[in-house]
C-alpha cells in the first residue's frame, strides 16, 4: 500500500527500527531516535542491495519517489545505482581537491624558496580578494575563458586595470602549474590576451638633467634626519640599485677593502656585483661604527629588520620633492642611465649590466655579474666624481669615453 505525506509525517519512533513500505521497493526506515531515512531495495547481478536516498523531511515523499525512479532507470540500463552513487561522491571529492583555490595555494607553496615572501603574500591577497570568491571553489578543469574574463572585468571596472593584468598573468601561471601536474588540459588565459585594454605606461618619476641632479644632491647634504636615512639618501644615486636592494643591504655582502658589494638581484635571483666608488666607501666606513655590528647596513627601528621601504621616499618628501612627479627612490636608476649615456657617453651595454638588467649576448647568456667589470669599475668612479662636481655647482663638460 502506497505511503502518504501524513503517514510519513506522523510516524513515531519505536523501541526498534521499523519500515514503512511504499511502491516499487521504496521504504521509510524509522529509527528508535526518531530519524526517518529513505531507502530503496533492489537486486543487481543476483545480489540484494539497499540504496540510501536521504532523510525526511529534507527529502519529501515525492523527492524520494523521483530518486527511486532514477535508480530503476539505471538498473534497466545495467548500471548499479549504489556503485554509481559512490563514483559520483568520489568524483565530487576529487573535484573539490582540484579546485582552483587548492591548486593556487599549492602553486604558491611550491615557489616558497624562489620568490620573495612579500611577493607571495601580495599574490595571495589579490587571489583572496578578487579571484577565490568567484572561481576558487570550481574544479580547475571546468573553468573557462569567460569565467576568468568575468573576474578580470570586475577588477578592471573598479579602476584597477594594472591589477587585472597582473591577475591574468598569475591565473595563467596557476593553470600552467595544473597542466604540469596533470590536473588541467590547457590554459584558458591564452585566449584572453587583449581582452582587457592595455595599462597606460607611467614611468617612475626621475630627475634626468645635470642641473636638477646637482640641486637635488645639495639638498641631500642639508638633510636633517637620522644618519642611517641620510646615508641611504647619499648612497642611492651613487650605486643606483633597486630601492629594496639598497634598504636590505647586508654588511656580509660588502667588502670595503676591495670596494665591492655583492648581493642577489631581487628580480632574477642572480648574484650582482656593484663596484663601490671612493665616495661610496667613505659613506659606508662612516656608517659602520653605528650599524656594522648588526646584519643590515640600514636597519629599521627593529635592528633585526631592514629600514622601511617608505623611508627614502618619506625623506625626499620632507625635503620638498614631489615623489609622484619629480623623484622616487627608484628614480635614481633612470637618472643614472640617462646621464651616464647622454652626458658621460658610457656604453649602453655597460650601463645595462650595472643596472643588473638582462642583456642577452651572442652566446645567449642573459646576465654575467663580472662582464664589463673593468669598464664598470671605471664608470662607477667617473659617475661619483661627476656627481661631486654637479653638487659643487660646476659647469661639467664631460669627455667622450675613449674607444678601442
Amino acid at each position: 500500500m502506497a505511503l502518504s505525506d501524513a503517514k510519513v509525517r506522523t510516524a513515531k519512533a519505536g523501541q526498534k527500527p521499523y519500515k514503512l513500505s511504499d511502491e516499487r521497493w521504496l521504504f521509510l526506515l524509522v529509527s528508535p531516535s526518531g530519524g526517518k531515512l529513505w531507502r530503496v531495495s533492489y537486486r543487481f547481478e543476483g545480489k540484494q542491495k539497499t540504496l540510501a536516498l536521504g532523510s525526511y523531511p529534507e527529502i519529501t515523499l515525492a523527492d524520494a519517489r523521483h530518486r527511486r525512479d532514477e535508480a530503476r532507470k539505471m538498473l534497466a540500463n545495467g548500471i548499479d545505482p549504489g556503485a554509481a552513487k559512490k563514483a559520483q561522491k568520489a568524483a565530487k571529492t576529487e573535484r573539490a581537491a582540484n579546485s582552483f583555490e587548492v591548486i593556487c595555494r599549492e602553486w604558491l607553496e611550491s615557489r616558497r624558496d624562489t620568490v620573495e615572501p612579500a611577493q607571495s603574500k601580495k599574490t595571495l591577497a589579490r587571489m583572496e580578494k578578487d579571484v577565490f570568491p568567484w572561481i576558487g571553489g570550481k574544479p580547475i578543469a571546468d573553468i573557462t575563458a569567460p569565467d576568468i574574463l568575468a573576474v578580470l572585468r570586475r577588477t578592471d571596472e573598479r579602476g584597477a586595470r594594472y591589477t587585472a593584468h597582473r591577475m591574468r598573468s598569475e591565473i595563467s601561471r596557476v593553470f600552467r602549474y595544473a597542466e604540469s601536474t596533470g590536473r588541467a588540459d590547457r590554459d584558458p588565459c591564452l585566449s584572453l590576451k587583449g581582452a582587457i585594454p592595455s595599462v597606460r605606461t607611467e614611468h617612475m618619476p626621475a630627475i634626468t638633467t645635470p642641473k636638477e641632479a646637482g640641486e637635488m644632491l645639495r639638498a641631500f647634504d642639508g638633510f636633517r634626519g637620522t644618519m642611517i636615512v641620510k646615508t641611504a639618501l647619499l648612497l642611492a644615486p651613487l650605486v643606483f640599485v633597486r630601492p629594496g636592494e639598497l634598504r636590505q643591504a647586508e654588511w656580509s655582502g660588502i667588502d670595503l677593502d676591495r670596494a665591492e658589494w655583492r648581493y642577489h638581484v631581487s628580480k632574477t635571483k642572480t648574484e650582482h656585483l656593484v663596484p663601490l666608488s671612493r665616495q661610496a666607501v667613505a659613506l659606508l666606513r662612516e656608517l659602520y661604527p653605528l650599524t656594522g655590528t648588526g646584519r643590515y647596513v640600514f636597519p629599521g627601528r627593529d635592528p633585526q629588520k631592514p629600514m622601511s621601504d617608505a623611508a627614502v621616499n618619506a625623506a625626499l618628501r620632507r625635503m620638498g620633492f614631489d615623489t609622484k612627479t619629480e623623484i622616487t627612490g627608484h628614480g635614481f636608476r633612470a637618472m643614472a642611465r640617462t646621464i651616464l649615456h647622454e652626458e658621460l657617453h658610457q656604453k649602453p651595454e655597460v650601463i645595462e649590466h650595472q643596472l643588473a638588467h638582462k642583456v642577452p649576448d651572442v652566446l645567449g647568456a642573459a646576465y654575467n655579474r663580472t662582464k664589463f667589470i673593468k669598464e664598470r669599475v671605471a664608470m662607477m668612479q667617473a659617475w661619483a666624481d661627476y656627481l661631486d662636481k654637479l653638487k659643487a655647482g660646476a659647469d661639467v663638460i664631460p669627455l667622450r669615453q675613449a674607444t678601442g
